[in-house]
């Protein structure tokens, strides 16, 4: 009887937290005090899976899970690659808090064809920063992190009890997803592939922490280069039709494997009767590399502020607790912070830049708000011919981006561009209406300026005296042709 008591006060106390009445804190009681797995894949793209449209890739788990959970389709990283995207959303906040504005250094490409000197950007986030983990530990939480880091050289400054695989480390390196590998991990079994090792270390921490609160971060380095899946995998794929621009078996080998651990992973948690006490979200770091992986209908990829390399497949999971189905609302990973804040420790009075999403867990509507992106940065092209991006020499160049409702404003400080979109109506934002919706342009102008200006956002204003523009056209034409 007890334990049915505590379970109707746990939705009576949720319910009141919802419509804004009496706050009580989620930590009084065990029942409410779920674990947490945050998994995080690397370079997913937003449309390389089942659930998501895609006919060549094969997730029968991650579609499984889909049909079990809020499926927001409208799901963003803070940035458009993995450093920045990962120190926004494990901190909570907008890179001119953490510095981290992309994988360092932040003037990739060539000196010739860059008119500004980009900001500093900061390789690590600093140690004073409340991290997520930190959060976790004060509340309770026994923590661990497998797989990619990236952020700083040790997780355990940032509140992990347990760290597998984790550095500054950005990728397996050479030849790395199998044993012996780069990274600081020693092999159980010869030849091991790294995204089953990093589940089954997974899995044993669950194991080890099932009587306790547990908050698991599984940042799989999979699917970033170099690409390397299971030789059998790899020649399935090679014998499957595939689709344009989906149609890469190595990459596909990859999210299959990747699939089949988060699986496994899922299965030992109902075999231990954690399910309906643990709260399970599922994302990508970032968009895919379009060179590899089309995300069509959006347009461009990874390093690009375009849709493909910002919006990211985002899943939220708590069984019996949230209603399955599809959620429009644009959100942000910046958002988890705030929502698991909330949920767990709603009086603990965090700044962040986020914002709860808990009301859209639960079927309420969240007052709508704007997004925003800052990016004072250069990234050099993967490919010129098929990374969509503005032009075919940079993925992204210094600017800043605004979401709003359905709009979208991209500004460039080189030369001033702005570009403006309707995502409803087009979602490739392949159709400017800057110049022909003046009105539009000018409102979310104004507010992009405006939040610049409240966060102290850096925007970069020397010129850079190597700049060569007859070199920059030549290698414009070169790259194009």
């Amino acid at each position: 009887m007890l334990f049915k008591f505590q379970y109707v006060k746990k939705y009576i106390v949720l319910f009141l937290l919802l419509v804004g009445g009496v706050k009580d804190s989620f930590a009084q009681l065990k029942s409410t005090k779920p674990n947490v797995v945050l998994i995080n894949v690397d370079d997913l793209g937003w449309a390389d899976l089942g659930f998501m449209g895609s006919d060549y890739y094969e997730t029968p788990n991650l579609d499984k899970l889909s049909r079990e959970s809020k499926v927001f389709m409208n799901a963003y990283a803070g940035a458009s690659n993995c450093a920045p995207s990962r120190a926004s959303m494990i901190t909570g906040r907008y890179p001119m808090t953490h510095g981290v504005y992309t994988v360092d250094p932040a003037d990739r490409g060539d000196k010739r064809t860059r008119k500004l000197f980009a900001s500093p950007n900061s390789k690590v986030i600093q140690d004073s920063l409340y991290t997520l983990g930190k959060f976790f530990k004060d509340q309770g939480y026994t923590t661990g992190t497998f797989g990619k880091w990236h952020i700083s050289d040790d997780p355990a400054i940032h509140g992990f009890d347990v760290n597998i695989g984790g550095s500054h480390r950005g990728h397996p390196g050479k030849d790395g997803y199998f044993s012996p590998y780069n990274i600081k991990l020693e092999p159980v079994v010869e030849g091991e592939y790294l995204t089953d090792r990093l589940t089954n270390e997974a899995i044993t921490f669950v194991k080890n922490n099932q009587e306790r609160p547990f908050f698991l971060y599984l940042p799989f380095y999979t699917v970033h280069s170099p690409l390397q899946g299971k030789p059998d995998l790899v020649e399935k794929y090679q014998n499957k039709k595939s689709s344009k621009g989906q149609n890469n078996p190595v990459y596909a080998a990859m999210i299959q494997s990747m699939d089949e651990n988060v699986g496994k992973l899922l299965s030992v948690l109902d075999g231990l009767n954690l399910t309906d006490n643990t709260l399970v979200i599922f994302t990508s770091d970032n968009g895919g590399i379009r060179a590899t992986s089309y995300q069509d209908p959006l347009r461009a990829g990874k390093g690009s502020y375009y849709e493909g390399g910002i919006r990211v497949p985002m899943l939220v999971k708590w069984q019996n607790q949230i209603k399955a189905g599809i959620e429009n609302t644009p959100v942000t990973q910046m958002d988890f912070y705030p929502t698991i804040q909330a949920l767990i420790a709603p009086d603990a009075g965090i700044k962040l830049d986020g914002q709860s999403i808990l009301p859209l867990l639960f079927d309420q509507e969240l007052d709508e708000r704007d997004l925003f992106w800052h990016f004072p940065i250069y990234l050099e092209a993967y490919d010129p011919k098929e990374d969509g991006s503005r032009d075919p020499l940079f993925r992204t160049r210094p600017g800043s981006v605004i979401r709003s409702g359905d709009w979208k404003l991209h500004q460039y400080f080189e030369d001033g561009g702005l570009e403006l979109y309707n995502l409803k109506d087009d979602p490739s934002e392949a159709n400017n209406l800057a110049s022909s919706n003046h009105e539009k342009t000018k409102d979310l102008l104004k507010k992009l300026e405006k939040w610049r200006s409240e966060n102290g956002a850096p925007i970069p204003t020397t010129k850079n005296p190597d700049y060569d523009p007859a070199f920059e056209k030549s290698a414009v034409e070169k790259a194009v042709n």
